[in-house]
C-alpha cells in the first residue's frame, strides 16, 4: 500500500491503509480542525524534522482506568503529599516543558510552533487538558492530551524532580476515572506506562471504542 501524502484539504485515508508500523500519511498541517479529526479517527501525528507523519498502529497501547497499578511506593508518595496536584492550572507551561524537555535519543522536539498553536487553540475550545505536578510555586511534573468523549488521548509528559510526572498521571488517571472515562490512548508501548496497567488491544477494538464512548466533534 503507497503512503498516502496530505495536502491542505482536511482529511485522512482509511486507517487500514496504514504500513506494518502504523505509518499512514505524511504532510498536511497540524491545525486545530486536523488534530479533531484525527484523534476522532483514531490516528495521531508525529514529526520527522518539519514534516508531519500521521500514525495508526495495530495493536495500539491503551490504559483502561480501572486496570491502573499503583505500586506501594507511589501510594505512600501521594499518602504523603511530597507534590501539589492540579488540572488544567498552567496548561501553556506544561506543554512549553513538554516541547523543552530532552529525551534520550531523541534529537530536537516533536512539538513544533504549530503543533504548540494549535494544542493551545484546543485547550480553550476546551478539548486539550493538563495534569501538574508542583513543588511550592514550581511546576516540576505534568502531562497534557485532549478529551473527546469518554476518551483521553495522552500526548506528552515531562518531569523535573523524581515522581513527579507519574504522580501527576496516577493523579489524573483517578480522577478520568472518577469522570467515567472509559479509555486513555497510550498510543505506542512503553515500559514505563505497562508497569502501570497499560495494555495492547487490537486496532479494531480501539477504533469501535472511539465509536462507542463519543469521541466526536462538537
Amino acid at each position: 500500500m503507497p503512503l498516502h501524502v496530505l495536502n491542505n484539504t482536511v482529511w485522512f485515508p482509511p486507517v487500514e491503509d496504514a504500513l506494518e508500523d502504523g505509518l499512514l500519511a505524511i504532510g498536511g498541517d497540524v491545525s486545530a480542525e486536523r488534530l479533531l479529526l484525527a484523534y476522532q479517527k483514531g490516528i495521531f501525528p508525529w514529526y520527522s524534522d518539519d514534516t508531519p507523519l500521521w500514525w495508526s498502529p495495530d495493536p495500539r497501547f491503551v490504559l483502561f482506568p480501572d486496570k491502573l497499578r499503583v505500586s506501594k511506593s507511589m501510594q505512600a508518595l501521594i499518602r504523603k503529599k511530597t507534590f501539589r496536584f492540579s488540572v488544567n492550572e498552567a496548561f501553556p507551561l506544561v506543554i512549553k516543558n513538554c516541547k523543552e524537555l530532552q529525551r534520550p535519543g531523541q534529537e530536537g522536539t516533536w512539538i513544533t510552533d504549530e503543533l504548540e498553536a494549535s494544542v493551545k487553540q484546543l485547550h480553550l475550545m476546551g478539548y486539550a487538558h493538563s495534569a501538574e505536578a508542583w513543588l511550592g510555586d514550581e511546576l516540576v511534573g505534568g502531562l497534557y492530551g485532549i478529551k473527546m468523549g469518554r476518551l483521553f488521548f495522552g500526548e506528552s509528559m515531562f518531569s523535573k524532580a523524581s515522581n513527579a510526572s507519574k504522580f501527576a498521571f496516577l493523579l489524573f488517571v483517578q480522577q478520568l476515572r472518577e469522570e467515567n472515562v472509559h479509555l486513555i490512548d497510550c498510543q505506542v508501548y512503553t515500559d514505563h506506562l505497562a508497569s502501570l496497567g497499560a495494555e495492547m488491544i487490537p486496532r479494531t477494538a480501539f477504533l469501535q471504542a472511539l465509536q462507542d464512548h463519543g469521541a466526536e466533534l462538537r
